[in-house]
């Protein structure tokens, strides 16, 4: 008898079968053929499904926030080369890497966010999740109008807390005030149709503000956008850029006296505004969702645009019922006019220095964009923390 035969001999009398059954299964080791075919198509079934499963958009999710941790780290550490005194040279994003921050679905999330911030928490829950915030981000509750913690039914509430009215005076002796909390990330003379964010990365003023139709008084003289926008002659126009971070008090105000003409809303990106991506996203601001109010002062044009960000799930002019932001049913790379100037109403809105104006969800930027004289001064330093009602310029 060959080997071949002795062992097939022995794998049958191991197993208990003599011979083939009539089903065609051959009983091996207690499992039959047809079990082992079921089961082989059991698992390509199941393989099948795992691909069906597959989402682009968990994907997009997880490299994009991947990439943004990245990034994050790498401005970490170019703030603690800027601390030190030591420089280094600025690393502008390429085309892909906007791109690929672009598809990361911020809008979605930060609706979704939005939402989330407007489910009431349990009474014995608020104590602990507001106190984890209170200590992430360095609030102080000594300047809330409302300072016991499970006052406040939802996030939403803590995150547009009123202030107690003596916690920011307005200052009076100087001409135009902050409009909200902040740091200043940069201001003075807007130059060659280009506004700075931060040190030497800018964006074109055109494309922020967009087309000017919202006033006819143009001189048909003036060629470039900028010059269209200063209406007096030896004006000259200025720019001051302030980023409220997430622990700052969330309201804005008007920072002067004027009249508010017209509103455009920008739906776009919300990517986040905080200094490190700032420095790295050239025209970040022109990317992102945003509210333009453009008016008049007694110098000239004045506006004051409030920038969206990641979280930031709405928008809010106090004026303004009909505005509503990170909508789905606007489109990234439109925008949308309102005027404020009527038949019966030539003056618009009117605003007093440190009347309340607006507020964010979570915490952004304030551009103001405005003309003055030659001798106008800021009162300012780059990177200093400022208050609401303390002083911005002066004649």
């Amino acid at each position: 008898m060959s080997r071949l035969s002795v062992m097939a001999a022995l794998m049958t009398r191991a197993c208990g079968a003599h011979k083939f059954l009539s089903n065609n299964t051959f009983p091996l080791c207690g499992i039959h053929v047809r079990s082992l075919r079921t089961n082989a198509r059991t698992l390509h079934a199941a393989s099948t499904s795992l691909a069906v499963k597959f989402r682009p958009l968990y994907v997009l999710v997880g490299t994009g926030g991947g990439y943004i941790g990245y990034r994050q780290y790498e401005s970490y550490k170019d703030h603690r080369l800027e601390n030190l005194g030591i420089e280094f040279p600025r690393k502008v994003a390429y085309s892909w890497e906007v791109a690929l921050y672009k598809s990361v679905p911020t809008r979605l999330l930060s609706r979704a966010w939005g939402r989330l911030n407007q489910v009431e928490l349990p009474t014995w829950l608020r104590k602990p999740v507001y106190s984890l915030y209170i200590w992430t981000f360095g609030v102080n509750m000594k300047e809330a109008a409302v300072e016991d913690l499970h006052q406040y039914r939802n996030l939403s509430e803590f995150f547009r807390r009123k202030l107690k009215p003596q916690a920011r005076p307005v200052c009076d002796s100087h001409i135009m005030i902050s409009p909200s909390d902040g740091k200043i990330l940069h201001f003075g003379r807007v130059k060659n149709c280009e506004v700075e964010q931060v040190k030497g990365v800018t964006y074109s003023l055109e494309s922020f503000l967009g087309p000017q139709t919202w006033t006819e008084n143009v001189s048909v003289s003036k060629t470039s956008f900028q010059d269209k926008l200063v209406t007096k002659e030896g004006n000259q126009l200025y720019h001051c850029v302030i980023y409220l971070a997430p622990g700052d008090y969330h309201c804005f105000h008007s920072p002067t006296d004027w009249n508010v003409h017209h509103r455009r809303h920008f739906p776009g990106s919300l990517m986040s505004v905080n200094p490190g991506v700032a420095r790295w996203i050239k025209e970040l601001f022109c990317y992102n969702e945003r509210v333009v109010l453009t008016g008049g002062w007694k110098h000239g044009f004045f506006s004051l645009t409030a920038v969206g960000a990641t979280n930031v799930g709405s928008i809010r002019i106090y004026f303004d019922r009909d505005l509503q932001t990170n909508s789905p049913r606007y489109s990234k790379g439109s925008h949308n006019d309102l005027s404020y100037v009527t038949n019966n109403n030539q003056d618009g809105i009117v605003m007093r220095k440190g009347d309340q104006l607006g507020e964010f969800n979570l915490g952004s930027t304030i551009v103001l964009i405005f003309e003055a004289p030659k001798d106008f001064t800021f009162n300012l330093k780059a990177g200093q923390k400022i208050h609401f009602g303390e002083a911005v310029g002066s004649m």
